[in-house]
């Protein structure tokens, strides 16, 4: 299912046809919050990190997508940043023990970085479905040869 205007964007250079444009931050946000890029109604994820294979309310086929490590990557960033910050804030005004802070940080890294992955990866499955990637724009998803050879 394509949503948007009736703008064309091309993707690819112009060996690739002209498709609608897709509204990135809206299906960013789809994905964020756990669902469908394309409609916003279906569910994304049948389990904690595992994506559904079709939407159940448009028929949108996402098993194909290739989020692979970037969410991870993202939720490392992003949790490091809350941490750090905290940590350091932390000890700008206290003097706290060794295991005090063993005690906060340690946990509140691991609890952080479990709740914001799975919004993190809907939200790379939403920036994929919105750019036609990784076969979200009904081709094989091939590598292209390299343009010396």
């Amino acid at each position: 299912m394509t949503t948007g205007s009736t703008e064309q964007q091309v993707f690819g250079g112009d060996s690739k046809p002209q498709r609608p444009t897709r509204p990135v931050g809206e299906a960013m946000k789809r994905g964020f919050l756990g669902r469908c890029p394309a409609c916003g109604e279906g569910k994304l994820f049948r389990a904690y990190v595992k994506s559904v294979d079709t939407c159940s309310v448009c028929g949108e086929e996402i098993s194909h997508h290739r989020a692979d490590d970037l969410p991870a990557y993202l939720d490392i960033v992003v949790v490091g940043h809350i941490v750090i910050a905290g940590f350091m804030a932390v000890e700008m005004r206290y003097v706290w023990p060794m295991w005090a802070h063993f005690a906060v940080w340690a946990p509140l890294t691991l609890i952080l970085a479990l709740l914001f992955l799975q919004p993190i990866k809907g939200a790379v499955i939403g920036l994929q479905w919105a750019f036609y990637m990784h076969g979200f724009g009904d081709e094989p998803d091939q590598l292209e040869p390299h343009p010396e050879h």
